[in-house]
């Protein structure tokens, strides 16, 4: 066990970022830059039939175009690769698309060319002046027309699933709901816009690029240029934001490595915030049927839960938004899938907990429909259809505090002293609502190395590629570190973000704190033991104190030990994080503005590394839970096939006055079972369940049930 893992510790990166010392991808200064500008394609279906670049070449300080005239010609990109780990899928192994490739034109923004000059300024005028033709094709822009296209694809995402006869179920149900509900199109909007800096000596190429997954960008550049793996060097040491957006390596990348190529001289590229709108990914829009059947005592006896989310045919992603359905509640019957429907629109990705967020908004929607419908407390009904084990594949929970999160987060709501009946609850002018939704996430682990060093003077460095995007690696790593060692977390240092470092896998899906730390508290313990062989003693009677002695007795100035931690492939339990989330809303009766008065959510997330941190994450998904419910919406105008707010004035996110009360209340959980340091990862649950238990808190205030996000005023008129 290690003692005193949890403290609420500073960043230790904290200093750095507020006060500039922070570098992130293109604020590296490298010799002889150039600056690259996107031309995107402003058609949404066809071919280009001629792109002039006369004017553009002539253009002051414009070193160079390229198009799919002139590219360099690379190789397909690798298959993606099972298991997560830090050479798993990015977005081009994902797609049958390679940049500059061809002429065909599969979306609006698609890059088509890129500028290369000596000023970022004359590369945007140079970006101007390019002149295209196009052959434009029809474009399938609207889902609601294509429907019935949908197709199939399981095999990209967890598969259909099957339990029972969910339909005969629901048929002979004593009560039963079926209903529709819908989530648009949403966009990431990370702080620090994509961006990177190329660079190529002889056939080695330097990418100090904004990314989440720097191993699987290492492994993609090269198979594309056909260079060994070593010769691929990345950096990424600092992001600033992501969410899933930065996972893969995305069309701008390739193009500024192509460029650099061509020009023979660094370049930096980075995505303008309109372009992040169309080439960069985003959460697809999502149509879902939701039926429950129960029992008069609020059994359920029937879930299916199906639907279908916007595709395209060059991007293989999936918003897997029936994966909560196979795990939240128990019932004996159930049935799901998702299919997708191909558009010619921007590819899909992954945004925080995805499938989650969008699939417990539909299901925890019903689940509140469901406990009006058979008059029980909503809360009450969720604890009669707790799943004690994993209800698909039948294995135990490694742990499962989801009924502790529930009671401690009611208890401090006050959610005894709700109201059963819409519109009950008043305050002044404005209609009181209260409602309440579960939380799940996936708990993953992935393959993860690292290695520590220490020096004789008594510091340790500990190693790994891993990546800090916000979410307190570095420091909790140097705390596990040194928590493991008995030594103050001061003189331990994490070095990540580079390739250069033992592999770690991507940073997302919520597994760095259990891969990471895995690897971490193997290095550390391995290292303990080492120095417990020099000393001739039991590592675990030996003494912080004489690690430096023992150096200097054997005049060594260092000692180091790598650690390989891998996941067993079978694992005989079922592992999630769970929480729960209780909301008060406030709405003028008149006006009816949905406002967020107060949240108490509570998750348990087996053993958390740093209280601080982890609050963090848990206060930033909220939030952005706060932002899916009554905000955000990407606008689709699909007469031309391209969205349309793409900006922070119009593309509305929550800002301070948005956000009143929020408290967070970490469950303390043991979990033996999941991973030698009981982590689960906190990071994505806290977003999962915030819109229903807002949606079920405005259906309480108003009597009003709104199924299609986001909840805005005109939908509550």
């Amino acid at each position: 066990m290690i003692p005193n893992i949890g403290k609420p510790l500073d960043r230790v990166d904290g200093r750095q970022k507020v006060t500039g010392g922070a570098r992130y991808a293109t604020e590296n200064k490298l010799d002889r830059v150039t600056y690259a500008a996107l031309v995107d394609s402003t058609i949404p279906a066809g071919t280009i039939k001629a792109i002039n670049v006369s004017q553009a070449k002539k253009a002051p300080g414009v070193l160079a175009v390229v198009s799919h005239l002139n590219a360099p010609k690379i190789n397909p990109p690798p298959k993606p690769q099972p298991g997560g780990g830090g050479e798993q899928a990015s977005s081009l192994t994902e797609s049958k698309y390679l940049p500059f490739s061809d002429s065909t034109i599969h979306y609006l923004g698609q890059h088509i060319a890129v500028v290369v000059a000596d000023t970022l300024e004359h590369a945007i005028h140079g970006a101007e002046l390019v002149r295209v033709a196009y052959d434009a094709a029809p474009a399938r822009t609207d889902i609601e027309k294509y429907r019935g296209d949908a197709k199939d694809r399981s095999q990209q995402s967890p598969s259909a699933f099957t339990k029972g006869d969910a339909d005969a179920a629901l048929a002979g149900a004593a009560v039963k709901i079926d209903q529709i509900y819908r989530t648009p199109h949403e966009h990431h909007n990370p702080m620090e816009a994509h961006g990177l800096i190329a660079a190529w000596d002889g056939d080695h190429l330097t990418l100090h690029d904004s990314s989440q997954n720097i191993f699987a960008v290492q492994r993609t550049f090269a198979t594309l240029f056909g260079i060994p793996k070593e010769n691929v060097h990345v950096l990424s040491p600092f992001v600033g934001g992501a969410f899933g957006s930065k996972g893969g390596v995305w069309p701008h990348v390739v193009i500024a490595a192509m460029a650099a190529r061509v020009v023979g001289r660094p370049v930096k590229l980075t995505v303008t915030r309109k372009q992040l709108f169309f080439a960069n990914g985003h959460r697809p829009q999502t149509e879902q049927r939701v039926a429950l059947g129960a029992a008069a005592d609020g059994k359920l006896v029937s879930v299916i839960h199906e639907g279908f989310g916007q595709g395209n045919e060059v991007c293989t992603f999936v918003e897997a938004f029936t994966a909560p359905t196979r795990v939240i509640y128990a019932s004996p019957n159930m049935r799901g899938f998702h299919h997708v429907v191909d558009l010619n629109l921007p590819s899909g990705t992954y945004m925080r907990g995805p499938g989650d967020s969008t699939g417990m908004f539909a299901l925890d929607s019903a689940m509140g429909e469901m406990a009006y419908a058979l008059k029980i407390d909503p809360l009450q009904f969720r604890l009669i259809n707790h799943a004690d084990q994993d209800p698909l594949s039948g294995k135990p929970w490694s742990s499962k505090s989801l009924k502790e999160c529930y009671a401690r987060a009611a208890e401090r709501f006050g959610w005894s002293r709700r109201t059963a009946e819409p519109r009950s609850m008043r305050d002044g002018r404005n209609l009181i609502g209260w409602g309440m939704a579960s939380a799940n996430r996936p708990a993953h682990r992935a393959p993860c190395s690292a290695r520590a060093l220490m020096r004789a003077d008594g510091t340790v460095t500990v190693s790994c590629g891993s990546h800090e995007m916000g979410m307190g690696t570095a420091t909790v790593m140097s705390q596990l570190a040194a928590e493991t060692l008995g030594i103050p977390a001061e003189r331990v240092r994490f070095e990540y973000g580079d390739t250069n470092l033992p592999p770690a896998p991507i940073s997302a899906g919520s597994l760095t704190a259990a891969s990471v730390g895995c690897a971490v508290f193997g290095a550390a313990t391995e290292l303990k033991r080492k120095l417990a062989e020099l000393a001739g003693a039991d590592p675990a009677s030996l003494d912080p104190n004489n690690y430096t002695a023992i150096l200097r007795q054997h005049y060594l100035d260092h000692i180091d030990a790598q650690f390989d931690a891998k996941p067993p492939m079978e694992d005989p339990y079922s592992s999630h994080a769970f929480g729960a989330h209780f909301v008060e809303v406030a709405i003028d009766e008149d006006i009816p503005v949905v406002r967020v008065r107060r949240i108490v959510s509570a998750f348990a997330a087996g053993k958390i590394l740093n209280e601080k941190t982890a609050r963090s994450q848990c206060f930033g998904g909220i939030v952005w839970g706060i932002g899916q419910a009554l905000l955000e919406q990407t606008h689709l105008d699909t007469k031309l096939g391209s969205f349309t707010n793409v900006n922070f004035a119009e593309y509305l996110v929550p800002v301070n006055p948005d956000i009143q009360s929020i408290e967070v209340i970490l469950v303390e959980e043991d979990d033996p079972h999941i991973n030698p340091i009981g982590v689960k990862g906190i990071g994505e649950v806290s977003i999962v369940g915030v819109a229903p238990a807002i949606a079920n808190a405005v259906f309480h205030a108003t009597g009003k049930r709104v199924r299609d996000l986001p909840i805005t005023v005109e939908k509550l008129l």
